[in-house]
């Protein structure tokens, strides 16, 4: 099984982090290893997949919570595993509970409080994005938490790279146009970018970020592409989890 960690959360001995891929348990095409029950893959394999990759990051299939990703701007604070509902972002205290992100080709964000002991996990394709759901998260953990920008650690995942991203003139023009470049008559959007400037406004140092440099469209042998394989994509999951004492 190959997983993506993250060198900057990696520094934390008492967080459990991966981010999942393609590779596992030689899972044939078109689903690979596909975490996701939404793709149209058997839920026997996917219940599988799932299982094996909690289990390589030290974690009980029990003890994660999931949401219905709807690319809204909703941030729930969760202390107990299971689905949470319609959200796209989550934020716990909690040791031991896992947080799950699922993506295939959307920005996934996962963030550190190493002074409150406080995680979230973010999902943000150009809809949150536009929405400003990061921010608003960030915003959340700073009213509840009394979270400062130089303790916050983040890790941005593979996403979609804006070559690869081509969007249409209604979604071009919801953005800054510095997001936004134009070639052959047509555009492309960078959500990775937005995503960041909204970590840096907020005041979180820069050495406090790492940006994954993986396209999910470009790696066609490692990552999940909806953009790329349309409805027989698979989906890659991202966990954040805090370690029990």
């Amino acid at each position: 099984m190959k997983i993506i960690e993250s060198n900057i959360l990696n520094k934390f001995e008492n967080l459990t982090f991966g981010f999942s891929t393609k590779i596992g348990l030689d899972r044939a095409a078109p689903y690979h290893f596909n975490l996701s029950y939404a793709t149209g893959d058997d839920d026997i394999i996917v219940s599988e997949n799932r299982l094996a990759f909690f289990n390589s990051l030290g974690l009980d299939e029990n003890s994660i919570a999931f949401q219905n990703q709807v690319h809204s701007d909703i941030v729930e604070i969760v202390d107990s595993p299971g689905s949470k509902g319609e959200c796209d972002a989550m934020i716990t205290s909690v040791k031991g509970l896992g947080l799950a992100i699922v993506s295939a080709d959307c920005t996934a964000n996962f963030i550190y409080d190493r002074c409150n002991q406080v995680i979230a996990g973010v999902h943000s394709g150009w809809r949150g994005t536009e929405k400003k759901i990061l921010s608003k998260t960030l915003n959340t953990l700073s009213d509840k938490f009394n979270s400062q920008p130089d303790d916050l650690f983040v890790f941005i995942s593979p996403a979609i790279s804006q070559m690869n991203y081509e969007v249409g003139k209604e979604v071009a023009a919801l953005f800054d146009s510095k997001y936004v470049i134009e070639n052959n008559n047509s555009l492309y959007l960078d959500v990775t970018s937005a995503n960041l400037e909204m970590l840096l406004n907020f005041g979180i140092p820069e050495d406090n970020i790492e940006v994954s440099k993986l396209c999910s469209f470009a790696n066609l042998e490692l990552l999940h592409s909806y953009r790329r394989d349309g409805i027989q994509s698979g989906r890659a999951m991202g966990i954040i989890a805090l370690k029990e004492e």
